[in-house]
């Protein structure tokens, strides 16, 4: 997500998931988003549920509900290029009725509550980029009905090397460095991260690209640019994170040792979010 006047200390998310769209989108992309979505969840099909998607970026996961056959959807970002990425992916979709897509914050309260509750609340790389992570997971968590689904993704400090002080240092430097200096940071990252700095891991590194098309549809440095400029950012602990929802959801999958540890929750009683 991205401020509407963007700043130098705040990333471009939208101009990075229109430029995804742009050059990388495919139908194989497509059905590789619906197929992740899908499989997590342990579904078939998302009939008889709806699903809110905060911080939808690309759209390409709102598009995925759609296809995995969602009742109603509601997109919203903070940055208005990507609610505008996502409209497109609605329009390609035949503008469906059931589906929206507009701009909204994670973290304005009274625009939540006005959305009401979801079967199924999703939010995937998002709540930490908003300056504020945890107020944000409380209030995505009080969009989910009683007995729905939230499913986050959450940067993890229990997997980050060398350690979140050093990525945060890097995540400054890359959103005050200008468009040639990005370029060799990506370069120093492929070579460093990606490559372990020996080349002959490059039969690995082209099979990891391949494998993150095959997962979720992403693309490997539409990927490296998230990592590398994603600001603000905060990191969670995973069991953290499990703590301060246990009291009100019931863990039902979780999926770790990457970047993103992946949650699914469901929720157990009624649950409000909490003005800050």
């Amino acid at each position: 997500m991205t401020a509407e006047n963007p700043s130098s200390d705040r990333y471009e998310f939208g101009a990075n998931w229109a430029s995804f769209i742009d050059n990388h989108y495919s139908a194989e992309r497509r059905r590789a988003a619906a197929h992740k979505l899908l499989s997590f969840l342990g579904k078939d099909s998302l009939e008889g549920m709806d699903f809110l998607d905060i911080g939808s970026g690309s759209g390409l996961h709102s598009l995925a509900a759609f296809d995995a056959k969602a009742g109603r959807i509601h997109s919203f970002d903070f940055d208005p290029l990507s609610v505008r990425t996502t409209a497109r992916l609605r329009q390609l979709a035949g503008e469906p009725s059931n589906w929206t897509v507009e701009h909204g914050d994670v973290l304005d309260f009274d625009y939540l509550d006005k959305l009401g509750t979801w079967s199924l609340v999703y939010s995937w790389g998002v709540l930490h980029h908003t300056g504020a992570m945890w107020q944000a997971i409380e209030n995505a968590a009080g969009r989910v009905a009683p007995g729905g689904l939230l499913f986050i993704a959450l940067y993890s400090s229990n997997v980050v090397k060398p350690s979140a002080q050093f990525w945060l240092d890097v995540k400054r430097r890359y959103n005050a460095a200008n468009a040639s200096q990005r370029r060799r940071m990506e370069y120093w990252y492929i070579w460093r991260f990606g490559l372990g700095q020996n080349p002959l891991r490059l039969p690995q590194l082209l099979r990891q690209i391949y494998e993150k098309k095959k997962g979720r549809g992403m693309s490997y440095m539409t990927d490296v640019r998230d990592w590398l400029g994603g600001w603000p950012m905060e990191f969670a602990d995973d069991r953290a994170v499990v703590d301060y929802l246990k009291n009100r959801f019931d863990l039902v999958r979780i999926s770790t040792g990457e970047a993103c540890t992946e949650f699914l929750f469901r929720c157990t009683s009624e649950v409000k979010a909490r003005r800050s």
